[in-house]
């Protein structure tokens, strides 16, 4: 299949257009930097700009979309709010137009308010699923909502099926430790909700939405198997958020982020652990 994977050269893209490279697809990605040897065809552009997104988002099988400012720090909240859906809304027309059948769009675990939040709310309950409310207040988090938002719009009309993957902390082994073990020393790590994904296995559920056989669009909550915690997680959950109702066990390190209805849709299950990485 030809795939475009726009922000291709980040962390996270460059494990997506890898995998789909690997399985056998024609890639062209698209990002404002080049990714170096990466395996696929590159063009750099800012997608910000309509008219040159729909010069280059046509004539592909599938569109997956990650080019996004990554987090609302060290930029103007407004420029990250701007910036990530003009792009969401540029790609998805792109996208309808090429005449694409399956959408691959990037959310976030942030459209429930984490970590961003000015103002931190407890969660309905845990484990988190498919079914808890939405609650982003900050740039990010509006912003990747509002993505999911324009993306179901595409499909109300028939442009395509689609796939939002709401994911945490994307990590892989050579990073782990040097940005996450001070982070989870803090009590601000309740506000990560403890989570994070092996960029390897955020990959494979990328592929996985490709060949989903499902129509109209879903949307799924992605997470390693464990927390990122060296304590457990009813001890987590009892400093963290002690009045919130835990719904089913969490035994050991369980994560919080219900792997359940990507593994029900999708067939996903996280295979790698920060547990297993070379310290």
């Amino acid at each position: 299949m030809k795939i475009i994977v726009t922000g291709s050269s980040g962390l996270l893209g460059r494990h997506v257009a890898s995998a789909f490279v690997e399985a056998g697809h024609d890639v062209l990605g698209i990002d404002t930097v080049a990714p170096g040897d990466g395996g696929w065809t590159h063009i750099s552009t800012d997608l910000t700009d309509l008219g040159t997104t729909l010069q280059l988002v046509r004539q592909c099988d599938a569109v997956v979309h990650i080019a996004a400012i990554p987090r609302p720090v060290g930029k103007a909240p407004a420029e990250v709010f701007k910036t990530n859906v003009a792009i969401s809304y540029n790609v998805v027309e792109a996208a309808a137009l090429s005449g694409a059948k399956r959408f691959i769009y990037a959310s976030s675990f942030s459209v429930l308010g984490y970590p961003f939040a000015e103002t931190l709310a407890a969660p309905a309950y845990l484990p988190i699923d498919e079914n808890h409310p939405v609650g982003a207040q900050d740039a990010y988090g509006l912003s990747k909502w509002l993505g999911e938002e324009i993306v179901e719009a595409a499909v109300r009309r028939g442009a395509f099926s689609a796939v939002s993957l709401r994911m945490p902390w994307i990590q892989t082994p050579e990073d782990f430790f040097e940005v996450v073990e001070p982070r989870r020393k803090l009590r601000e790590s309740a506000r990560d909700l403890w989570s994070y994904l092996d960029a390897r296995d955020a990959a494979d559920a990328f592929l996985k939405a490709l060949s989903w056989k499902g129509e109209g669009h879903l949307r799924t909550f992605l997470s390693a198997a464990d927390t990122y915690s060296e304590e457990q997680t009813e001890t987590l959950i009892a400093n963290g958020f002690p009045s919130t109702p835990v719904s089913s066990a969490l035994p050991g390190f369980s994560a919080v982020l219900d792997n359940g209805h990507a593994r029900r849709t999708l067939g996903f299950e996280p295979r790698y652990s920060w547990r297993d990485y070379k310290n």
